[in-house]
């Protein structure tokens, strides 16, 4: 795939070898002197379009696009946009494609980003299109597990929670899909991934499903944990029903693989203890962290000289 000038609205888009390519321009930016870092995009812009609210994703664009020498607008609540006034998204893309060189985009519905990438004459970057996907936060998760576990291929994975409006986890499940892994779905039966998702992914990848995270803990190599979404619940009571299911605590961690790690997206609620942010299995924070490498990588790719 040629990532200069490329839209990045799928993680389907990708295969195994433009994932690797990826993960090696982010070990060459992690190393690079400063100086020479900022160089990569000097001079580039990167518009955000944030319909939905966002904290890491938007920070880690800004931190990003910063780091590698660019600059950073655009809208970061839809309440601060025209939209409120009745502006079309196709509108507002437009008029973003003239201000930057590319742009980053969250919106609350389903094809939004590729919808985007067709108005737009400036490369699309899908930062949450409603419940579909998330494919930076993919990159950045396959990333975090090749850095802190030595690789992708052989490892057992659990995904834990809400795995039918968690975009997260369809991006994820199809960028897995290109390694040689053993997955594990644990949720409330209300929480299954979607029907309409089933087929495509198990194209790719087998996994096994579940309700009860005790029957499988001791085999994951990965524990990946995901917030219940209140927001995308169309009756808060059947939120209270699910919200709580799982919860990693000390009790649970004792019944882990010695070198496992527990990873999220976040923001997490309650799902995951505090007690367990100082513990060698946490590595959510050093995945945010690797969120602003390999996205700095995927810019620099997209919008550089070639010089990466």
């Amino acid at each position: 795939m040629e990532m200069r000038g490329a839209d990045v609205t799928s993680i389907r888009d990708f295969g195994r070898g433009d994932l690797e390519e990826i993960f090696a321009a982010t070990d060459r930016i992690t190393d690079m002197e400063p100086g020479r870092r900022r160089q990569l995009c000097a001079g580039k812009s990167l518009g955000y379009l944030f319909f939905e609210p966002s904290t890491r994703t938007r920070l880690s664009f800004e931190a990003a696009m910063a780091s590698v020498g660019g600059t950073s607008f655009g809208i970061s609540d839809k309440e601060s946009s025209s939209a409120q006034k009745g502006e079309s998204l196709a509108d507002v893309v437009r008029m973003m494609s003239i201000y930057s060189d590319a742009m980053v985009l969250r919106h609350s519905l389903d094809g939004s980003s590729r919808f985007a990438a067709q108005v737009s004459d400036k490369p699309v970057i899908n930062g949450g299109s409603g419940t579909e996907e998330h494919p930076t936060q993919a990159i950045q998760d396959l990333y975090t597990m090749r850095k802190v576990c030595g690789k992708i291929d052989g490892l057992t994975i659990g995904i834990v929670g809400d795995l039918k409006y968690g975009r997260t986890v369809y991006s994820l499940l199809h960028g897995l899909g290109n390694y040689d892994v053993n997955v594990y779905l644990v949720s409330p039966e209300s929480l299954r991934i979607r029907a309409d998702s089933v087929y495509d992914i198990k194209k790719k990848t087998e996994y096994v499903e579940s309700d009860n995270l005790n029957e499988c803990i001791d085999a994951l190599d990965v524990v990946y944990v995901t917030r219940v979404q209140r927001e995308r619940f169309p009756d808060v009571e059947e939120y209270l029903k699910v919200r709580g299911s799982y919860v990693i605590g000390a009790d649970m961690l004792k019944k882990m693989k010695e070198k496992a790690v527990v990873m999220h997206p976040l923001p997490r609620v309650d799902e995951i203890a505090p007690e367990v942010d100082s513990t060698p299995a946490a590595r959510y924070f050093e995945q945010a962290r690797y969120g602003m490498d390999t996205r700095a990588a995927l810019l620099a790719l997209i919008l550089g000289d070639g010089d990466l």
